[in-house]
């Protein structure tokens, strides 16, 4: 259950950052105004600090949680 609960929230992490990262920052290129530099959504990086926070609490998780004799 520890090895499937952590590959969730590792997965669920990287998929937050790269999401937050590639569509909701600001675009890239030449900006020809300073309305250009903003992101798309606001409060996207607080968006991808969450998806880094979610991948090292998966290593707490996986420490944390009892070992079952299934695994």
């Amino acid at each position: 259950m520890r090895k499937k609960l952590t590959s969730l929230l590792v997965v669920l992490g990287f998929a937050l950052q790269g999401i937050s990262f590639f569509f909701l920052a600001a675009p890239l290129g030449l900006s020809t105004s300073e309305a250009d530099s903003n992101p798309v959504m606001p409060f996207a990086p607080v968006v991808f600090i969450v998806g880094v926070g979610m991948v090292f609490v998966a290593a707490v998780v996986y420490e944390l949680l009892p070992e079952n004799s299934d695994e």
